[in-house]
């Protein structure tokens, strides 16, 4: 592939520039990371670059592409045997509803355990609001691994889907949210991927001073 460019802000808090490098990553694309501090000029930067002012931002050949599905689609499109997608038309279809599902949603989940992977909280009390949230990727993930049988959430090796739910897996481990044995499983084997731990190095040595807690933008 040729030589693209992807616009990512803070390493330690920002859960959508995290899934976009992944998909990037996954895909084999080779491309050069361009960090963006959001102050007030870098936004009105960004904005420059893509209306809707949002990281991560891909750009390739003369494509720009914004919006972590839209990316994983083109990436998809360029790399069709990167196996972003499940190979099966039924296991693709599932993969896209909880993609999607994470793309729109989980609004509380946010909200109560913003991505920060330079913390841990041995106890940390959720809030009523984020239960739900918190059950309801508890449900996805059993469902898929059931189905699939693990040890990724649609098989034996990683898909969209386990890039989009990569940093609820660092959520619940910052907020030492209890898991039944096979959904920590799945948490210990996104944790222990060598993409995410090279991303976590990344983050581990980014100035602390930054205060956005996620950048959800």
């Amino acid at each position: 592939m040729s030589q693209a460019a992807l616009t990512i802000s803070s390493k330690n808090y920002s859960s959508w520039s995290l899934r976009g490098w992944l998909l990037c990553r996954m895909a084999g694309l080779d491309f050069a990371e361009v960090l963006v501090e959001l102050d007030d000029e870098a936004r009105q930067e960004l904005l420059l670059l893509s209306p809707s002012v949002l990281v991560p931002r891909l750009t390739h050949d003369d494509v720009t592409v914004w919006d972590t599905l839209a990316i994983a689609e083109y990436l998809h499109e360029v790399a069709p045997t990167a196996g972003l997608w499940p190979a099966e038309r039924a296991a693709r279809a599932r993969c896209r509803s909880v993609s999607g599902e994470m793309h729109s949603g989980f609004h509380n989940l946010r909200s109560a355990l913003p991505m920060n992977l330079k913390a841990r909280h041995a106890s940390f009390k959720i809030f009523s609001g984020a239960r739900p949230d918190v059950e309801r990727v508890k449900a996805i993930w059993t469902e898929c691994l059931e189905a699939n049988g693990g040890p990724w959430l649609f098989g034996t090796a990683p898909t969209v889907a386990d890039a989009m739910y990569a940093p609820v897996c660092t959520r619940f481990r910052t907020y030492a949210v209890e898991l039944e044995p096979r959904l920590a499983a799945y948490v210990g084997t996104v944790l222990s991927w060598p993409l995410m731990g090279e991303w976590t190095e990344g983050a581990l040595v980014e100035p602390d001073e930054i205060v956005e807690l996620e950048v959800e933008f």
